[in-house]
């Protein structure tokens, strides 16, 4: 045996040193933070003053950083995170459909029933991936989320992730109606606590579409996007490159699998199963009765974006494997003229593998993001105080204050447990 181990160490190491070797040459870079891609407002100048989070990325010259593909794999298919576990709650939708939503516990939680200091704690809503997959980046943010007093929760769509599929329809790449019952019956389980949403890669395009439509009526306070696809009918139609176009087509076709003899019916799935790209599965799951042009009209994530009226920050890096360069897939223009959107511009990090030290380590967007809901929320409490300061004075207030129900304990240095739930002027973004 040890001949055996010294001729695989030896060759380890030879792997080792042709890669420091490929880092080298490629020359990565080495940055201090993220570049900030915004609109000069208020809020714009609050959060570069105050989030330092943006300006902690370390970027070392460990050899991993000219191998994004490899961050890619290890924060999409890397093992979960086994300190959180999930406690399922099934949704009955308008429509018979089912979705389930996964709240995320410690393990010190997950022999306790929930309780109302539970549900007063602010809500992180996760929307993973359009796939269905809950991923290592998904699992170590619920874990992140936990030590910092949010109370995670995960939405999985129609069939997806364990969930029924109690009818034939599936959810369409935009359509953000069942979204909608599932932000509603949370704030009916967590009355008056605060609202923060995710969106991991194309469940960002959900995401898009519900702030877009619901507009100020989102009941949510922040919301982030981890490298978000901002074209996704570009997207299916150009094809990523060809590996990962396998593992997703693979897992698409395990998935639907499951379902074939009930969507067989109502559905060509000969087609499916022989389908080589994403959007040819794409169009048969969902353009039997529309055309592709249609489809997309009505999924476009970006179709009502005007229309956001809550701060949204979104994180890309520049060596994104499975959506290509920043200069044809990033809506620079959104991010110049909009004033709620803000784009955090890596050099490295691949497709959602922000990691800050190597492969096992934490990563960097969950801290960005959290930073980020903490200082919004801070700026929101500071603009209330000013706008209560100016009223006593009796000029004429701007910012509508609404009472919420929580039950939350008054820690000091917490903006997360004021019973007050503000809700978002256009002056804030000026």
């Amino acid at each position: 045996m040890l001949p055996w181990a010294g001729v695989l160490g030896f060759f380890l190491l030879l792997m080792l040193l042709c890669v420091r070797v490929w880092a080298q040459k490629a020359k990565v870079p080495s940055s201090s933070g993220a570049q900030l891609v915004c609109k000069a407002s208020a809020l714009a100048a609050y959060l570069e003053s105050q989030c330092q989070a943006l300006k902690g990325l370390c970027e070392a010259s460990w050899p991993w950083r000219a191998l994004p593909s490899l961050q890619t794999l290890a924060s999409v298919m890397g093992p979960l995170d086994n300190r959180v576990h999930f406690v399922r709650t099934y949704l009955q939708l308008s429509d018979e459909g089912l979705v389930a939503l996964d709240w995320a516990v410690g393990p010190a939680q997950q022999k306790r029933s929930q309780t109302s200091s539970t549900c007063s704690a602010p809500v992180l809503l996760l929307v993973p991936n359009s796939f269905g997959k809950v991923t290592r980046n998904v699992s170590k943010l619920c874990h992140v989320a936990l030590l910092h007093g949010y109370h995670p929760v995960v939405f999985n769509r129609r069939g997806q992730n364990g969930c029924p599929l109690s009818t034939t329809t599936l959810q369409p790449y935009g359509d953000p109606a069942d979204l909608r019952e599932a932000v509603r019956y949370i704030r009916s389980r967590c009355p008056g606590a605060l609202l923060f949403a995710v969106g991991e890669s194309t469940g960002a395009g959900l995401l898009f579409s519900y702030l877009g439509e619901c507009g100020s009526s989102s009941h949510v306070t922040a919301a982030g996007c981890i490298s978000p696809v901002f074209d996704p009918r570009g997207w299916f139609e150009a094809g990523c490159p060809w590996l990962w176009q396998q593992l997703l087509l693979m897992s698409q076709k395990v998935w639907l699998s499951r379902f074939a003899t009930v969507l067989g019916e109502v559905l060509p799935l000969d087609r499916f199963f022989r389908g080589q790209s994403l959007r040819e599965l794409e169009e048969v799951l969902f353009c039997q009765a529309q055309t592709w042009d249609l489809y997309w009209e009505r999924n476009d994530p970006l179709r009502d974006v005007d229309e956001v009226a809550v701060p949204v920050l979104c994180i890309c890096s520049q060596d994104d494997p499975m959506c290509g360069g920043p200069r044809d897939t990033l809506p620079f223009e959104l991010f110049e003229t909009n004033p709620y959107f803000f784009l955090a511009l890596t050099q490295g990090g691949g497709h959602c593998g922000f990691f800050k030290d190597g492969l096992c380590g934490a990563f960097w967007s969950h801290e960005v993001l959290l930073e980020f809901f903490h200082t919004t929320v801070e700026f929101l409490l500071t603009e209330d105080r000013l706008k209560g300061q100016a009223k006593k004075r009796g000029a004429r207030p701007v910012l509508k204050v609404t009472q919420g129900r929580s039950g939350c304990r008054q820690e000091s240095g917490c903006p997360h447990n004021s019973p007050d739930i503000c809700s978002w002027q256009r002056s804030y973004t000026r």
